[in-house]
């Protein structure tokens, strides 16, 4: 086992792992321990109470943060005409259809996102082999195909999340970053999870939440305790 760093065994000294959080004080704790010499993700991660291998079981959605982000999310869009243009001016790293899916299936993957407009899916669904593992083939379900293509692309270069649950059950979202006032990670957090009750399966039974955890890249991950 690699030896943990100074700064994570004085960090992990200053938490109590035992205990269970209410949102605040779990994001005041992360806000309390000394930084890393990078900006450090903070992110989410829920368990379930939902069977992945049934399909009306699936939890996958997109959530517009209220405060974003605060990175860069690289964005290719499948789009033609009028609307391609428009997904450049939104943000979009790449445009296109034919061409732009032969880049990818060359080994091309210098992105985060995939969108397309419905029309490319037949360009786009030639990729599954490529984008599927990565979790990266675009879903009306998520957002990623839509008719307004362009607006889809300024929504997620802006601070839209998509995930989907894991086959444990599991979804990890970011949301924000360690530099974020606490306020506004708390602000983003609870819409995440919000949102996640939303999508509540009507075939999911019992406690839909199991388990709640924040951290950031370097800590532990804190329990809190949400209710809905």
């Amino acid at each position: 086992m690699a030896k943990k760093s100074r700064r994570y065994r004085e960090n992990l000294e200053s938490l109590d792992l035992s205990r269970t959080y209410s949102l605040d004080e779990a994001v005041g704790a992360l806000k309390g321990l000394r930084p890393a010499k990078f900006d450090e993700t903070v992110e989410v991660v829920a368990r379930l109470g939902v069977d992945p291998r049934k399909s009306d079981q699936m939890v996958r959605g997109a959530v517009s943060l209220p405060h974003g982000l605060g990175k860069t999310i690289r964005v290719v869009a499948f789009a033609e005409g009028d609307a391609a243009d428009a997904c450049k001016e939104a943000g979009a790293v790449e445009v296109g259809g034919e061409d732009l899916a032969k880049k990818i299936e060359g080994g091309w993957t210098d992105f985060d996102l995939v969108i397309a407009h419905p029309s490319m899916m037949r360009f786009v669904g030639k990729l599954g082999r490529t984008l599927g593992p990565k979790g990266l083939m675009p879903s009306p379900k998520s957002g990623t195909v839509a008719p307004d293509v362009a607006k889809a692309v300024a929504d997620f270069v802006a601070g839209k999340v998509d995930f989907r649950v894991d086959s444990a059950g599991n979804v990890h979202v970011p949301v924000g970053k360690a530099s974020f006032s606490a306020d506004k990670l708390t602000e983003n957090a609870s819409a995440l999870l919000d949102y996640i009750v939303s999508l509540r399966p009507a075939t999911a039974k019992g406690i839909y939440i199991q388990n709640l955890s924040i951290s950031t890249s370097m800590s532990p991950g804190l329990r809190v305790a949400y209710s809905y």
